[in-house]
């Protein structure tokens, strides 16, 4: 995989590299289409979340399109992909909206907005058949440069930390590598936000630079690198699920003939359904027979305190724009149905 170096050098940055400029966006030549896409994912995870789909892209297309894929902050740091993208400077991306600082109303709700989700599944209904879907278009169709593809789910928020977690009082002081909204959320009962490049956390574990991490499920712990230097796994999520998207450069997307318009669209739904089983299978497979953390638990009855304030939050949340309350009004709806539909929807 070419380095960040090697990039900006073949790609004749020159001495702008210091200032953080990039070269031109991938050319496009007459035999063969080439797009650059960063994932918000390291090399490790991304094996999982969007490897096999783009690997299935390129091998479908036949030569008429290659994907370069790139990982976590390899061309451009996470926090800088959406104006990166507006620029042509990379053509795609897979991220949550959040991590990316896009500029839409609805970027809060991207990653791990506070228990709107339960299970994974959850995610693909409210997009489908709850209106999300439509409401994202909506507001990236006021975003000039990027166009919203596609949203799917990741794994739920869980802590991993180097000491036990057994109350909210745990949490006081605990400094955490997590999502800007999840970490808007937890300072409420006392959690430090850090925020670092994602290739930095398990070190900074390591010097104690942070207590623990609020990022991922057990599955991404494992398969990171994360459940090597944390020793406890708190049972209790702050959501069930991420909500992560896939967004590609309006003039690069638009400059694409309908198949492969059409194939990205289905490698999309592949890597979609893909993470539904990995993370699904994982999630309670590593919490059995895994020996790598120690399992604990916030007794149910204190934790209700964090979903009371999670209901607070969303009305916060609501009264930032008419379209964040239409979101927030979706996610109220669609969990009484939940609620009301009983098991296996909902077990309490």
């Amino acid at each position: 995989m070419t380095t960040r170096r090697d990039f900006l050098r073949t790609t004749a940055v020159g001495a702008a590299a210091g200032a953080g400029a990039l070269a031109a966006p991938a050319v496009h030549g007459q035999s063969k289409i080439v797009w650059r896409l960063q994932t918000y994912a390291g090399p490790a995870l991304a094996q999982h979340v969007i490897k096999p789909s783009i690997d299935m892209f390129n091998k479908i297309a036949n030569g008429e399109m290659e994907i370069q894929l790139y990982y976590a902050d390899q061309l451009v740091p996470t926090g800088e992909l959406f104006r990166a993208m507006q620029r042509g400077l990379v053509d795609a991306v897979q991220s949550d909206d959040d991590s990316i600082a896009a500029p839409t109303d609805v970027s809060v709700f991207g990653g791990y907005f506070p228990f709107a989700t339960r299970y994974s599944l959850d995610v693909p209904v409210l997009f489908e058949q709850y209106g999300l879907k439509e409401i994202w278009e909506e507001a990236y169709d006021e975003v000039e440069g990027v166009k919203w593809l596609s949203a799917g789910a990741w794994d739920p928020c869980h802590f991993a930390t180097k000491k036990p977690i057994r109350s909210l009082k745990d949490l006081e002081g605990l400094r955490v590598f997590t999502f800007p909204t999840a970490g808007r959320f937890l300072s409420r009962f006392g959690v430090v936000p850090v925020t670092l490049p994602w290739e930095d956390v398990e070190v900074a574990v390591q010097t104690g630079e942070l207590d623990g991490i609020a990022w991922s499920g057990i599955t991404e712990d494992y398969t990171v690198g994360w459940a090597d230097v944390t020793d406890y796994f708190l049972t209790n999520n702050i959501s069930g699920a991420w909500i992560g998207s896939y967004f590609a450069n309006e003039e690069r997307w638009n400059e694409l003939p309908e198949h492969l318009k059409a194939l990205f669209r289905v490698c999309m739904d592949s890597s979609h359904y893909y993470r539904q089983h990995w993370y699904w299978g994982g999630e309670a497979k590593l919490r059995v027979h895994g020996k790598k953390m120690q399992l604990t638990t916030i007794p149910d009855e204190e934790w209700a305190k964090v979903e009371a304030e999670a209901h607070k939050f969303w009305d916060e949340i609501a009264q930032t724009s008419p379209r964040a309350a239409r979101v927030v009004q979706i996610f109220k709806e669609y969990n009484e149905v939940m609620a009301k539909a009983g098991r296996p929807y909902r077990y309490d």
